[in-house]
């Protein structure tokens, strides 16, 4: 008996297992009539036929290096593939494993006409998938010049009337809310404290950075949606203002290229502790209202509400200068500097002590080495007795 494996895809959505079972019913009829044993099944769901990305597809590829059956049946043969090139590249890759690929709809003799007969089967497929693809997206382009919602994720602030995108006015305040406070330039965190406190959240959830960033990013808050080269200008009802936009999309761009163009030492940082707490003072940044940058430090468990700590933070250039000079004026006392230069009068002494073993060791080593070269010397001559042996292990100890 002949054996087989069957594979069958569907590649969207708007098909379903039904289209599978269908598929899997025609093949295996095809298999009892024609008196062939089918012993495995691959099947890719929602998988587009253009490229071979198929999971199973690629699975049965490899599976056929085993060379435990002798036909794939599909459905059709547009299943296995849409691009020919492709297809031709696997079927000469089954065909060194000693595989075919047999279409339980689509009978081909097995004569040299057979071969003119499938390579227009393939090429039908391939122009029908171009054609299709060609015609959804004419559909789409037509879709969004008409200002028409084209499925898929809604953004914060809108909602659906029809097959219109219409403002949610209840969440655009509130993105009207973010996009005038990042413009005053109150910080993100702040924002999200300030939602969350009024009991405003995302999806249930309180708002975190990324999703505010989103939002202060988006140009169709604008009234503006861009695909590609195309702009539509009529399916996103604006939100916000095109100034306060271009205003808040300046100042996001600033934030975060800011932060990766610019290293500051913060100098105290491990060292400085907070007077209220005892929590670390970490590092912190900003930005004013003109858009320049301000550093400071900040207690640690204020930042991170691990306690009640109410300590202000502190501008980094003020406690830094305060703490360098107190520094320089302690080091430049008299008393100071007698203890600091008899500590380095110390340290250097001693390094020369040690400097000093150190050319002592060498020197023993390079006495000895010559010493045991003698001896070994001696002993190649014949020269071998008791003393020279004891001498030679003596030597080799000291070594």
């Amino acid at each position: 008996m002949k054996l087989a494996v069957v594979y069958a895809r569907y590649s969207s959505d708007s098909q379903n297992e039904q289209s599978i079972e269908g598929q899997l019913r025609v093949c295996e009829e095809y298999a009892k009539r024609n008196d062939i044993l089918i012993l495995n099944t691959y099947i890719d769901r929602a998988m587009t036929g253009r490229n071979d990305h198929r999971p199973d597809f690629q699975r049965m590829l490899k599976d056929s290096n085993r060379k435990e059956w002798n036909f794939i049946i599909v459905y059709k043969f547009d299943r296995f593939a849409r691009n020919r090139y492709e297809t031709a590249i696997h079927k000469k890759e089954l065909k060194d494993n000693g595989v075919k690929v047999l279409s339980a709809m689509e009978n081909i003799p097995d004569t040299p006409e057979a071969i003119i007969f499938e390579s227009m089967l393939e090429g039908y497929a391939e122009y029908y998938s171009a054609e299709l693809a060609q015609k959804v997206k004419r559909g789409m382009f037509e879709t969004r010049r008409k200002g028409l919602y084209q499925g898929g994720g809604l953004l914060y602030g809108y909602k659906i009337d029809g097959r219109k995108i219409v403002v949610d006015e209840n969440n655009a305040a509130v993105v009207r809310f973010m996009y005038e406070q990042y413009a005053n330039g109150v910080f993100v965190r702040d924002i999200i404290k300030t939602l969350t406190e009024k009991h405003i959240f995302y999806k249930g959830k309180p708002f975190v950075k990324n999703s505010v960033y989103n939002i202060l990013r988006n140009e169709k808050y604008s009234g503006v949606y861009k695909h590609g080269d195309e702009v539509v200008d009529n399916m996103y009802p604006q939100i916000v203002s095109t100034d306060i936009f271009n205003q808040v999309r300046r100042k996001v761009a600033a934030n975060k290229y800011g932060k990766k163009s610019v290293k500051t030492d913060f100098l105290l940082r491990q060292k400085l502790i907070c007077g209220n707490c005892g929590q670390p003072m970490c590092g912190e940044s900003g930005t004013t209202k003109n858009g320049s940058r301000i550093y400071y430090y900040k207690c640690y468990g204020r930042k991170k509400q691990l306690n009640d700590c109410n300590k202000s933070m502190i501008r980094k250039e003020v406690i830094e200068s305060l703490v360098t000079d107190t520094i320089i004026q302690k080091l430049s006392e008299p008393s100071l500097i007698n203890i600091i230069i008899s500590k380095i009068m110390q340290r250097q002494e001693k390094s020369i002590c040690e400097n000093s073993s150190l050319s002592l060791l060498i020197k023993q080593k390079k006495q000895v080495d010559t010493s045991i070269d003698n001896i070994v010397a001696a002993i190649e001559r014949g020269i071998v007795t008791n003393a020279t042996n004891k001498r030679l292990q003596s030597l080799e100890t000291q070594q």
